[in-house]
């Protein structure tokens, strides 16, 4: 579009109107009514006309329009995580027996302990090979053996740290480990 000194321009993002001043390059200096200078880039103007053919304007001038559609496109939200699942953990091991085999008939309490604590191992390394930062082992609460060989576990590892996971969605019964990403594992 054309400008001029001298001609009264809309700004399109805000409610103002003013005359151009100066023109240099694609910079253009208006005069607000309230005698404010102020600089735009030319395709952030749009002549003022009358209503009724500013209205016409809008709905013929590609320009403009193209201009509108990119504004609203670029105001529509991206999906965002809230900030509590940001801080939840992105993977979750269930420990117990019923969950790992189809019946723990016929084995040994050193049986199901041993095979809980080879998974948790295996699914902590793929976690670290992944490079997923958090994951909570749930293990329940009972007598505390699982708990207590898993934090034994974890220890061994320098570049973890180990917590109760979080009361509100697990109660006593499970434990969340967090990951350093950049220490490499013993």
């Amino acid at each position: 579009m054309d400008f001029n000194v001298g001609d009264r321009v809309l700004v399109l993002d805000e409610d103002f109107s003013g005359i151009i001043k100066m023109i240099k390059d694609n910079i253009i200096t208006i005069e607000t009514e309230d005698g404010f200078l102020l600089d735009y880039q030319s395709n952030e103007l749009v002549k003022k006309k009358s209503d009724s053919s500013m209205k016409s304007a809008l709905f013929t001038n590609t320009s403009i329009n193209t201009v509108i559609s990119e504004k609203e496109t670029s105001k529509r939200k991206q999906p965002t995580t809230k900030p509590k699942e940001r801080y939840e953990p992105t993977m979750e091991v269930d420990l117990h027996i019923n969950q790992l085999v189809k019946s723990s008939k016929g084995m040994s309490n050193y049986d199901m302990l041993t095979l809980q604590l080879d998974t948790a191992k295996r699914q902590l390394e793929f976690a670290m090979a992944k490079r997923i930062q958090k994951i909570v082992f749930i293990h329940g609460v009972g007598e505390g053996v699982l708990k207590v060989e898993l934090e034994y576990l974890f220890a061994r590892y320098n570049n973890v740290k180990f917590y109760d996971a979080n009361y509100q969605k697990y109660g006593l019964g499970a434990t969340e480990v967090y990951i350093f990403q950049n220490v490499e594992p013993n």
